[in-house]
C-alpha cells in the first residue's frame, strides 16, 4: 500500500477523496444543501493548498513533515474559515472542524508511510569524509565503487570538488551532469542538511552567493508591516500589561533601550521591556547568558514566551528592524567579533529580526565559539531567503514560545 501512496499525486487524490467520504458520511443535511457543499468545496480546496505547503515548509534541514502537519492544517483551514466568513457564505462549522480533522488524519498517517520513500537517495564518490552522511536519518547514502555506473545513482552524486580527482572520476561527474543527474558538491550536502553555511570553507568570491533577493525584501517589509498593524488591538493589550506589572515590580524605565548594529553596519536604538534589575552606568557590556542574576520574576516569565521583544515590532514599523533575520548585536560584541571571526560583517546584509534562523535552530550565543555557529546559521539564512523559509522560522518560533528554548 505505501508504495502506492509513495506517488505523491495519487496519495493525495486518495486524500481528497477519503475527507470528502468522510464529510458526507457524518453530515446531518442533504448534501446538496448549499452550506453542505460550500463546506465540502472549502475543505477539499484547504486540503490541496496544505498538500502544496508542506513540502515546501518542511524541506529546509530535512525536517520530519510530520511535525509541521498540526500547524499548517490550522493556519490554512483558520485562512479559509476567514475568507468564507468574510465573504458570508454560507457553511457549516461541523463539517469544516470534521474535514480538517480528517485531512490531519490522511497527511499524517500517509507521511509516516511515506518516511522511506522520502528519504534522499545518494551516491558518494569517497574522496572525503562522509561519514555525516552516513547517519542522517533523512539520507539513504550508498558509496560507488569501481567501476562507476551511471544506472546506480538515484537522487544524485555526492563528490568533493576541490579535492584532486582521477581523469576516469571526472570524466564520470562530467557526465552525470550532461546526462542531468544532480552532481552535489559534499560541503552543499552538509549544508543542506545542517540548515547553516559552512564558514570555514568561505571565499571572497562565494559571497555572491549569499546576496538576497531584493524583490523579496520589498515584499517581506510590506507584509510584516501588514502583520503589525492589524495584530495591534491584540499587541498592545498584552505590552499595556506587561508594562503595568514591571512598574509594580521594581523600580526603574519599562522599557529598556540599547544601541545594536543594524543592516549595512548603521547603528540604531533597540526597545525591549526590561527585564533585568537596573545597570549602573559603567557596568560593562554582558552576553544574556551572563546577566541571568538580574533577572526579575516577571522578567524571567516574559522572556521565557518572548513578550519582553514586543516593542521591537516599533523597530520594524520604523524600518531598523524585520521581524525575521539575524538577531542584532551590541557595537562592542560586533568590533569584537569582527576582528575574530571572518565573514561576520556579512550577516548584516540584511535587516536583523525580531526572531530568526539562528535563534530558533541554534538558541543564544554567549562566546566566540558558539557565535562562529551561529553565524553559519545566519549566513543559511541569508542565502537562502524566502517565504518560505520565513514561514518555517514562524513555526519553529512558536514552539520555542511555548518550550522556551534558547530564553535566558
Amino acid at each position: 500500500m505505501y508504495k502506492i501512496l509513495s506517488n505523491s499525486l495519487v496519495c493525495h487524490s486518495f486524500g481528497l477523496l477519503f475527507t470528502g467520504l468522510v464529510m458526507v458520511v457524518t453530515t446531518t443535511n442533504s448534501i446538496y444543501d448549499l452550506p453542505t457543499q460550500n463546506s465540502i468545496i472549502l475543505v477539499l480546496l484547504s486540503y490541496i493548498a496544505t498538500s502544496f505547503t508542506l513540502p515546501l515548509i518542511a524541506r529546509y534541514l530535512l525536517v520530519d513533515q510530520k511535525y509541521y502537519i498540526i500547524p499548517i492544517v490550522f493556519s490554512v483551514y483558520s485562512i479559509s474559515l476567514a475568507f468564507v466568513v468574510v465573504l458570508r457564505f454560507d457553511y457549516s462549522l461541523w463539517l469544516i472542524w470534521v474535514g480538517a480533522f480528517a485531512s490531519f488524519v490522511w497527511l499524517f498517517v500517509t507521511t509516516i508511510l511515506r518516511t522511506n520513500d522520502k528519504k534522499l537517495t545518494l551516491h558518494v564518490i569517497g574522496n572525503f569524509d562522509y561519514s555525516e552522511l552516513l547517519i542522517h536519518p533523512g539520507l539513504d547514502v550508498h558509496v560507488l565503487t569501481k567501476p562507476y555506473q551511471q544506472s546506480d545513482i538515484s537522487h544524485g552524486l555526492v563528490v568533493d570538488l576541490h579535492q584532486n580527482l582521477e581523469s576516469h572520476e571526472e570524466k564520470f561527474i562530467a557526465n552525470c551532469s550532461l546526462n542531468n543527474i544532480p552532481v552535489y558538491h559534499a560541503e552543499s550536502i552538509k549544508e543542506m542538511i545542517d540548515g547553516k553555511v559552512q564558514v570555514k570553507h568561505l571565499s571572497e568570491n562565494s559571497i555572491g552567493t549569499l546576496q538576497p533577493n531584493p524583490i523579496y525584501q520589498i515584499f517581506k517589509r510590506f507584509f510584516e508591516s501588514v502583520i503589525i498593524i492589524t495584530s495591534l488591538p491584540i499587541t498592545l493589550l498584552v505590552m499595556v500589561v506587561t508594562a503595568i506589572l514591571i512598574r509594580l515590580e521594581s523600580s526603574g524605565p519599562v522599557i529598556f533601550t540599547q544601541e545594536r548594529v543594524g543592516q549595512g553596519g548603521g547603528v540604531f536604538k533597540i526597545y525591549k521591556f526590561r527585564s533585568i534589575t537596573v545597570k549602573t552606568n559603567c557596568a560593562e557590556d554582558k552576553f544574556a547568558t551572563e546577566e541571568c542574576a538580574r533577572i526579575t520574576p516577571i522578567g524571567k516569565v516574559i522572556r521565557k514566551v518572548r513578550i519582553d521583544e514586543l516593542p521591537q515590532l516599533f523597530n520594524v514599523l520604523k524600518g531598523d528592524m524585520a521581524l525575521i533575520g539575524p538577531r542584532p548585536e551590541q557595537e562592542s560584541f560586533v568590533k569584537l567579533f569582527e576582528n575574530e571571526i571572518p565573514f561576520y560583517a556579512y550577516r548584516h546584509m540584511v535587516k536583523p529580526g525580531i526572531t530568526g534562523w539562528a535563534q530558533t535552530v541554534q538558541g543564544y550565543a554567549d562566546d566566540t565559539d558558539s557565535t562562529k555557529e551561529k553565524l553559519a546559521y545566519d549566513l543559511y539564512y541569508i542565502k537562502h531567503l524566502s517565504f518560505w523559509l520565513d514561514v518555517n522560522i514562524v513555526f519553529k518560533t512558536i514552539r520555542t514560545m511555548l518550550t522556551g528554548f534558547g530564553a535566558k
